[in-house]
């Protein structure tokens, strides 16, 4: 089969095209899909930069998201048949015999969904990381409420636009940071009460304004560094705060998030494939179920902003590292 190999970290251009072999079922709980997208995530080219969590198995085969069609059951396989369309966040960390971005993938039964019907493969592989991580962010880590405020950071980004969403299925007043006309119209079309042009506006001082002078019940960060300090402004007293980045301490102190008595969310969605949580991944799984069921019902859109062909991975990642991308990106396996 074709896939996309990493030999060693680096720039995008060592992400090579290359025939490997096509991958098989060795539990009886496995199934193999034949792959018609993968989702390219931010975490992809950071592995790509800095080397994956398994340094010692060589090479790699990126991409945590996928979707595509069982092709093969193993003997205990008993929630997907051959023929299933299906959708998934697994492997692509490193480890051998993983990775979505390739015409072939094996994967546990266990932590796959069902393909939302409604979307194409590339849209729903676009679909998974994105939707997990917003979920436990906002409805596991902060329990966000009805009528809560909510200010996400980058609200048009892959992880920012379905948070968005999600905070207004749930019954939330969302304000998101912007840098561009452009992603104000997308945030709007999706739900946003409040866009704030953070470029040419001071984001504390809008929420300040926005909420009189109370602060929002929940940040939620997705850009960390020194955002995450700042937000700790803009959080109502005993609010909370979530962030999928590991805070800098060189960048700044929690005095204020302490003075305000905030509760701090820590979200890792990779956690459960990285600790061999099973529990937790499947429980992941059935976040995608629920996901299908509200992408197929009109209540949940994913942005797919441009696909890429397998063997263009590299530009791809080149695209992302821009900074500039709406929604997600996907690869067309």
């Amino acid at each position: 089969m074709k896939a996309i190999l990493m030999n060693t970290p680096g720039n995008p251009e060592v992400l090579t095209l290359a025939d490997v072999p096509e991958p098989t079922i060795n539990k009886p709980t496995e199934v193999l899909i034949e792959l018609k997208a993968a989702g390219v995530n931010p975490v992809d080219t950071k592995i790509r930069q800095r080397g994956t969590f398994y340094p010692e198995q060589k090479p790699t085969i990126l991409g945590c998201d996928g979707a595509g069609i069982v092709v093969e059951v193993g003997t205990e396989v008993e929630n997907f048949k051959i023929g299933d369309e299906v959708y998934f966040c697994a492997g692509g960390l490193g480890k051998q015999g993983t990775g979505n971005y390739a015409q072939y993938t094996v994967v546990e039964s266990a932590f796959l969904a069902p393909k939302p019907k409604s979307l194409s493969f590339a849209e729903a592989a676009a679909v998974p990381l994105v939707l997990i991580t917003a979920w436990e962010s906002l409805y596991e880590r902060a329990n966000l409420q009805a009528n809560q405020t909510v200010l996400i950071h980058a609200g048009a980004g892959g992880v920012g636009h379905i948070a968005l969403q999600l905070a207004k299925i749930r019954g939330a007043k969302v304000a998101t940071t912007v840098s561009s006309p452009d992603k104000e119209r997308l945030v709007r079309q999706l739900g946003a009460d409040y866009p704030i042009f953070y470029q040419q506006t001071d984001f504390v001082e809008a929420i300040l304004h926005w909420t009189d002078g109370q602060g929002v019940d929940l940040v939620f960060d997705t850009l960390g560094g020194q955002v995450f300090f700042d937000s700790c402004r803009a959080v109502r007293f005993y609010g909370d705060i979530v962030t999928i980045l590991e805070p800098d301490v060189k960048l700044g102190n929690f005095k204020v998030a302490r003075d305000r008595n905030l509760r701090i969310g820590l979200e890792l969605m990779l956690t459960p494939a990285l600790k061999g949580l099973t529990a937790a991944q499947r429980h992941q799984a059935a976040i995608l179920s629920q996901g299908s069921q509200w992408l197929d019902a009109g209540l949940l859109k994913i942005h797919l902003s441009q696909t890429f062909p397998l063997a263009e991975a590299a530009r791809a990642h080149h695209c992302i590292e821009t900074g500039s991308v709406m929604g997600k990106i996907s690869l067309i396996c």
